[in-house]
């Protein structure tokens, strides 16, 4: 596994030239790798205010190649973040904007047919881009969410019979509306699975209010932010991140974790995938190269809790449950 030398906008770190390797026996996070991840969460924190823990996981969601879903009131931060996420990528952005009018096409693309030679030209949809923004994705109805699964799921998307493959890195960042709430859609169990975690922001503080009153961080602070990687080096990134060592106690914990939560309720393979690559994440954004528990406590909220709902709960509703078992599973020693 081979990452290019990283060409990162921060003081301090200079493009090399050189070529930075990284054996599977043995995972060792250079100095560079481990900054140009630190340089993304700071540079997101600073737009997205007072919430430090949940920006580690959103970047935790970008270089561990896990989909993002950010739920909570309006006017809390949500889109903020996700176009602070985009913007530390130097690639190709797309936005669609969740409305009960927007169809299938509108998010895949379409073929347009030429009448001058008669021939068929695919035009592509936002999917078709590096980071995919989905504002209020629950005010979109099934049909159309239904376009995403494909793309999020398989990394390509079927239109008019033919299947293109979407770019690679491929994110999708969504937000939502409280379930419930005027003219909202409910999320399938499908869809929500396809998303490794789902954070919810909470208010603003008003240390951090006042700092955005003052013309410091927001979305008005959006535009100043510098990208820190070309988007064609995440996916070797996330390469270099799914190295890092989880050893097989750390691999049944989370296991145990999953099977504590099944027996009333459907939680698929991928759940365990989702929540082992992002404590993977977490470990790397620590500059480690091996996961503990503790990584995987962190994340067992935010990547287990939305899989577990049933139809007509708020997307939270089972945070509790997933934080008793955390509490009450015993957490393995590790040899060092």
């Amino acid at each position: 596994m081979r990452l290019r030398a990283l060409g990162l906008n921060s003081p301090g770190v200079e493009p090399t030239g050189e070529s930075m390797s990284v054996a599977a026996d043995d995972v060792q996070l250079d100095d560079r790798i481990v900054k140009a991840m630190q340089t993304m969460e700071q540079r997101v924190a600073s737009v997205v205010l007072g919430k430090r823990p949940q920006v580690r996981l959103a970047v935790a969601a970008l270089i561990s190649g896990e989909h993002l879903l950010l739920h909570d009131l309006p006017g809390v931060g949500k889109t903020t973040l996700a176009s602070a996420l985009s913007k530390v990528l130097d690639g190709a952005l797309g936005r669609i904007q969740g409305t009960p009018d927007l169809l299938p096409a509108d998010v895949t693309g379409s073929s347009i047919y030429n009448q001058h030679d008669g021939t068929w030209t695919f035009r592509p949809g936002p999917i078709m881009t590096n980071v995919v923004l989905v504002d209020e994705l629950n005010r979109i109805t099934p049909r159309t969410q239904s376009a995403l699964l494909q793309a999020m799921a398989e990394h390509e998307v079927t239109v008019d019979g033919v299947t293109r493959p979407v770019p690679d890195p491929f994110l999708v960042v969504a937000t939502m509306n409280p379930v419930g709430s005027a003219g909202t859609f409910p999320l399938t169990l499908g869809q929500l699975d396809r998303f490794g975690l789902a954070l919810r922001l909470g208010p603003v503080d008003r240390q951090s209010e006042r700092m955005i009153l003052r013309g410091r961080g927001g979305v008005d602070a959006i535009d100043m932010l510098k990208p820190v990687l070309p988007a064609d080096l995440l996916p070797d990134l996330q390469g270099i991140v799914s190295l890092v060592h989880a050893s097989d106690p750390v691999i049944e914990y989370v296991l145990d974790l999953c099977d504590a939560l099944r027996p009333n309720t459907h939680l698929s393979t991928r759940a365990a995938r989702s929540a082992l690559a992002v404590a993977r994440a977490i470990a790397a954004l620590e500059g480690r190269n091996y996961v503990l528990p503790d990584d995987v406590k962190a994340v067992a909220v935010p990547c287990l809790a939305h899989r577990l709902v049933s139809e007509g709960e708020g997307i939270d509703a089972r945070q509790a449950d997933v934080r008793t078992v955390v509490e009450s599973l015993p957490v393995p020693d590790l040899v060092p």
